[in-house]
């Protein structure tokens, strides 16, 4: 992990053990999660949704050229900067993967699991499911699922088309319906 360098990952500095305690040490990123400015403005406005799943896509792609899959891409864990540069941060779940492997945990944020994480087989392709899940909610200002448990949850993400996002926010163009169900 502390190989990838990338503008839009948060450096991880060092990774240690103390008293049978594993920490990662990562560099300080003043600002605030995504989920505190979507909880504070709602849906974002398209340029800023535009600018920002654009930056989570560069990340993801740096990750997973070097072989890292994510597994738990959700707001709470990409911080944004005064100047609007997001970091994607918390990597602690993240699996090393050889293109044709799989992560073999369940591991990750129900609302944001694509359904073969659910079955403990991520993929690189779950990491972008995950990114739908989020322009989703920039868009709209909630996710597209809403369960009362993780399995149902599971079997909405499985088996339920995710609404369209513009038939929540009027003004948002068709073709992010189009870009999110792609993803996801």
């Amino acid at each position: 992990l502390a190989s990838l360098n990338h503008p839009n990952i948060v450096t991880i500095l060092t990774a240690e053990k103390q008293q049978n305690v594993f920490f990662i040490v990562m560099e300080y990123v003043p600002g605030q999660t995504l989920e505190a400015l979507i909880q504070q403005s709602g849906a974002l406005d398209i340029p800023t949704t535009l600018d920002y799943t654009c930056q989570m896509a560069n990340a993801l792609d740096h990750a997973h050229r070097h072989g890292i899959l994510h597994r738990d891409l959700r707001p709470s864990n990409v911080l944004v900067t005064a100047t609007g540069m997001l970091k994607v941060a918390d990597f602690g779940t993240s699996r090393v993967l050889e293109l044709a492997a799989r992560g073999t945990t369940v591991v990750g944020s129900p609302p944001y699991m694509a359904p073969e994480q659910f079955a403990g087989e991520a993929v690189f392709a779950s990491d972008l499911y995950a990114l739908g899940v989020v322009l989703f909610e920039l868009l709209t200002g909630h996710k597209p699922f809403q369960a009362q448990s993780s399995v149902e949850m599971f079997r909405m993400h499985l088996e339920t088309k995710p609404p369209r996002a513009s038939s929540v926010i009027l003004d948002i163009p068709v073709w992010f319906d189009t870009l999110i169900l792609h993803l996801m």
